[in-house]
């Protein structure tokens, strides 16, 4: 069996991993990224579409959930998304902004995962990808891991990167939390998030025409013990399993089982006032045309059958227009799952902050132990708020490790 030395061993070639990996490394420390992928970067490399909505403009704690979201307050401050914005202008890496202040590549997701594995061959980092971790020992001074391809290697630092469980396809496990146990440091709850959200087989089969149809929309949560109230305005989309869309994948980090959600499908609009005025104006023009103006004609229409409003405007009622403007602003709705893992692009909960100095994202109780990016009880909003995170909490770690 071969055995090596380094001064700092990195689980996970991940976002949080090769950023902490550079930074050690461009402070002189021999460093080894250990990850049992065929290659570097993978969810960088599907993320967005292909283009990596690598950072967000608007970047911030607010922006993030966690048991103390605060948490993650200094190293958003020290290495903030002006800092990699600038390590991308510096690669010669073009990008645009989308909305809400979204960063993507002009081209493609594949410059950054390039840019970090230069970065890190120039720092002299050691990459080491389809080697699994089959054994993980600490003693006196440091950590010895063993690995599946036969080889040992020892460190005084072990920063753990290896994500959570979302999108377990791309060989995401719960191996970070294991890890956080082994050394008697707690994990939080932890649930799919930035997931789709399902719907029992009766309601889905009244919505099952709406499949493909999406709205701009304004979706609330109710508060809960684990999480705050938040309503986010983006696209929702239905789908035959239930809901979708930006909207939908913001809301379902806050979201838990048995609570409602609160859809306005026409935000900043009055329906009532607005089918009033077309009663008036032309009462004998049918009620589904009439609100087809309004939202999607399959929408209009599914909702009308819904309601029992049928026929020409003339012949409804202030009552029947008044439950249209309900079941368009105000559709309260229970899901009754989500997608979980499989879809999720995030794992809510984690590695305990409360265990982990903020500055320099170290376990409390075991010298050299460091946990960074989607391990930690941190979690951002949809929108380049998550690689945010995984840059800067590699950043903070590669600092001291």
């Amino acid at each position: 069996m071969t055995r090596a030395s380094y001064d700092v061993l990195v689980m996970g070639a991940g976002a949080a991993g090769m950023m902490c990996a550079i930074e050690a490394g461009r402070r002189g420390r021999r460093v080894l990224v250990v990850d049992h992928a065929d290659r570097p970067g993978e969810k960088i490399r599907i993320s967005g579409g292909g283009r990596c909505n690598f950072t967000n403009l608007g970047c911030g704690p607010a922006n993030f959930l966690g048991e103390n979201p605060r948490f993650a307050t200094s190293a958003l401050r020290r290495y903030t998304q002006h800092d990699f914005i600038k390590r991308i202008d510096k690669a010669g890496i073009a990008w645009h902004e989308k909305t809400l202040g979204q960063l993507f590549c002009d081209d493609s997701a594949k410059q950054i995962v390039r840019m970090l594995t230069d970065d890190m061959a120039a720092a002299g980092v050691t990459l080491k990808m389809k080697a699994g971790v089959e054994r993980l020992a600490s003693s006196g001074d440091g950590f010895t891991v063993s690995l599946s391809d036969g080889s040992q290697a020892t460190a005084a630092s072990l920063v753990v990167a290896t994500g959570g469980k979302s999108i377990p396809k791309m060989g995401a496990t719960g191996w970070a939390y294991e890890v956080a146990r082994q050394f008697e440091i707690r994990v939080t709850d932890t649930r799919p998030a930035l997931v789709p959200l399902t719907f029992e087989a009766g309601l889905l089969e009244t919505l099952t025409p709406l499949a493909g149809v999406a709205v701009d929309a304004s979706v609330a949560s109710a508060p809960s013990e684990k999480a705050r109230k938040a309503s986010f305005n983006e696209a929702m989309l239905f789908t035959h399993r239930g809901l979708s869309g930006p909207a939908i994948l913001q809301i379902s980090s806050y979201w838990r089982e048995g609570e409602a959600i609160v859809a306005s499908m026409a935000p900043g609009r009055n329906i009532f006032d607005e089918l009033k005025a077309a009663k008036a104006a032309n009462g004998r023009q049918a009620i589904h045309t009439a609100l087809s103006h309004i939202i999607p004609r399959r929408l209009a229409e599914t909702l009308c059958v819904r309601e029992g409003a049928a026929g020409n405007l003339a012949d409804l009622s202030d009552k029947v227009l008044r439950r249209l403007d309900q079941a368009v602003n105000g559709w309260s709705i229970k899901p009754v799952g989500s997608e979980g893992y499989r879809t999720a692009e995030v794992t809510l909960g984690g590695v305990d902050t409360a265990a982990l100095d903020q500055q320099t994202m170290q376990a409390r109780t075991v010298p050299g132990l460091y946990f960074i990016g989607e391990a930690v009880d941190v979690t951002g909003w949809l929108g380049g708020y998550n690689f945010q995170w995984a840059w800067s909490s590699g950043w903070a770690a590669g600092q001291v490790c």
